[in-house]
């Protein structure tokens, strides 16, 4: 084979692989984005489920009232004669009772003309009374003999409500009209801080409820004169300023976006609506496309990766073969050469035979050498995925180990000193610690999924002092104070104790990192209840954490630390644990210096111990 034989087969391996390369990023990018939006509109689909059923239920719940006070006797009494003013003081505290006791917004009764004659909010600043509302829709569909529904911001209140109206009957007249307000605020609120965004439009498209403030009176549709027109007909929004939201709308296939443009900075949404025929509404699921797009670029990566991989393996075996076919011609082009010379110059026959030893001899180095380094390249790879699999391990077992060695040191100077009951003391010690770690190897695969453990009570006492146990030598290596304040009562808090000494000790060891070398080394670890919650914070007096990272901080193997003093593990793992708990882990800089963790966890009763008899 020649040379330029091999130089066209490596250009059309190249050629091949770089086509094979483009392929994957063009087509494997297409169908990754698709799956993990499918997996996001599967995920949004049962959120707007919930949103929907929630807002049908609470609207459900209240609808038949106004037909039930329309029917009472004094309501009717009232509309019949107006301007009874007995009449109207019993039928505001009728209203006002039964405000209260269904905890509604506002109840009130209208005349045919539309003046308000009494309500729950009698003798409140924002009193209905003396108000017309015949503009209504609501109140325009109650006097023609229909049930009334309609959604609006109150022009009295300036609060946000649904009205549902139902007319007052004398015989087969249409006296008046009751309207029943409800505030739906709690559903709205308990919307925001989810992972996704929750918003109901009116049929001109304008948002009146939203997890976002921001979003609210902003129209998703362009406003026309038209919609404009209709919406102040009813005065729906009251006196509220209506503006276009900055949103782009389109389409990925079956999936429907939007992008929104805020502050500079354009996001993209997958669209989920379902409509609410009943109320007019369309209730839509915004799911933000970067996750989705995060995740399908990783898969792409990982698949270049492994191409990559393919291809070095390929090119390692294609360059073994070329150097076995280069020696095989350097051997026939010797043994042509040989003949020649015996046939020529017999003399010379030694001289060649020992050239040709050593350059054979050369030719078994080289292939060794080659057979060496592709055994080192398999072993790196080993490596490099036992280094992967190890380093959690090597990072939990780092603090409890140190604390092995340093009772270990002590029991064999104790021995030595023939005090053997405080050396028994630090080997029962020893064996506690050993079964810690054997317990955190159970639970190191929390980083990757949650375990199987149930969760109960945990003493954070006993926690605590276990934890200033082993972090004790760093705290001594480092010069540095660990004060504990846990309050006046015993504090109990839901989780799991070994995995909860886990984080307290690697927030606690990172703070002797911060601190060492200062001039002011204490650390400050309190612990405080407060409505079902208990909050750790540990401060420290070091540097803080500088903004720029403070969004990667609980990332895997990111790490400020230098070569050989951290793998950049223990805040993942513990964000991840905390999260097993159904709590929150955050970190703040102190106003007056220092960076400070809090970690928020759900209290818990302590646990019943038997009475020793």
């Amino acid at each position: 084979m020649t040379a330029k034989t091999i130089r066209t087969r490596w250009l059309l391996s190249a050629m091949a692989a770089l086509a094979v390369a483009i392929l994957v990023v063009v087509g494997g990018g297409r169908i990754a984005t698709r799956v993990y939006l499918d997996d996001a509109a599967a995920r949004g689909q049962t959120t707007l489920r919930l949103a929907v059923a929630a807002l049908d239920g609470n609207m459900r719940r209240f609808e038949p009232l106004p037909a039930l006070i329309a029917d009472h006797a004094g309501i009717k009494a009232l509309v019949g004669d107006p301007a009874n003013e007995g009449l109207r003081a019993e039928a505001n505290r009728y209203l006002k009772e039964i405000n209260t006791l269904l905890k509604s917004s506002d109840i009130y009764v209208m005349v045919p003309s539309g003046d308000t004659i009494a309500a729950s909010n009698h003798d409140g600043p924002l009193s209905f009374v003396g108000e017309n509302f015949s503009y209504r829709p609501y109140f325009q569909d109650a006097i023609a003999g229909r049930p009334g529904r309609f959604f609006a911001l109150g022009t009295t209140s300036l609060k946000r409500g649904y009205y549902f109206s139902a007319p007052v009957r004398i015989g087969q007249d249409v006296r008046g009209v009751v309207v029943f307000k409800v505030d739906l605020d709690a559903i709205e609120a308990s919307w925001r801080g989810g992972d996704h965004a929750i918003i109901v439009n009116d049929p001109e498209g304008i948002i009146f409820m939203s997890g976002r403030s921001d979003w609210l009176y902003a129209g998703l549709l362009p406003l026309t004169p038209e919609r404009l027109a209709r919406t102040a007909e009813s005065r729906r929004y009251a006196n509220a300023t209506l503006r276009e939201l900055p949103a782009r709308h389109g389409r990925l296939e079956e999936h429907s976006l939007l992008t929104l443009s805020d502050d500079g900075r354009t996001t993209e949404y997958l669209v989920l609506s379902a409509a609410m025929a009943d109320a007019g509404w369309t209730v839509s699921v915004l799911a933000d496309t970067a996750s989705a797009y995060r995740q399908a670029y990783v898969s792409v990566a990982a698949a270049l990766l492994v191409l990559g991989l393919a291809a070095l393996l390929a090119a390692v075996v294609a360059q073994r073969r070329a150097r076995l076919a280069e020696r095989m011609e350097l051997q026939r082009s010797a043994q042509a050469e040989l003949e020649r010379r015996v046939a020529e110059r017999t003399a010379d026959l030694a001289l060649v035979n020992r050239q040709l030893e050593t350059e054979v001899g050369e030719r078994r180095v080289t292939e060794q050498q080659l057979r060496q380094t592709q055994s080192d390249l398999v072993q790196a790879g080993k490596l490099a995925a036992l280094g992967q699999m190890s380093a959690a391990l090597s990072h939990e077992f780092n603090q409890p180990l140190a604390a092995v060695k340093t009772y270990a040191d002590n029991a064999v100077v104790l021995i030595e000193r023939e005090r053997i009951d405080e050396a028994k003391d630090n080997v029962v010690r020893i064996s506690a610690l050993t079964d810690r770690m054997a317990s955190i190897s159970r639970h190191l695969r929390n980083f990757a999924r949650k375990p199987n453990e149930k969760l109960g009570p945990v003493d954070l006492a006993e926690v605590v002092s276990d934890t200033a146990e082993i972090v004790g030598w760093r705290l001594k290596a480092a010069d540095a104070t660990l004060a504990v304040d846990l309050g006046p009562s015993p504090l109990t808090v839901r989780g799991g104790a070994v995995r909860l000494q886990q984080v307290l000790v690697n927030i606690v060891s990172n703070a002797a990192d911060a601190v060492e070398g200062l001039g002011d080394r204490r650390i400050e670890l309190a612990a405080r209840r407060k409505s079902g919650r208990v909050t750790i914070t540990v401060r420290d007096h070091g540097p803080g954490v500088p903004p720029a990272i403070a969004e990667r901080i609980f990332d895997p193997f990111f790490t400020t630390k230098g070569v050989g003093k951290g793998l950049g593990l223990g805040l993942s793992i513990s964000y991840n644990i905390v999260k097993d708990f159904g709590g929150s882990l955050s970190v703040t800089n102190d106003p007056a210096g220092g960076a400070v963790i809090v970690i928020e966890l759900d209290a818990a009763r302590p646990a019943l111990r038997e009475a020793a008899e």
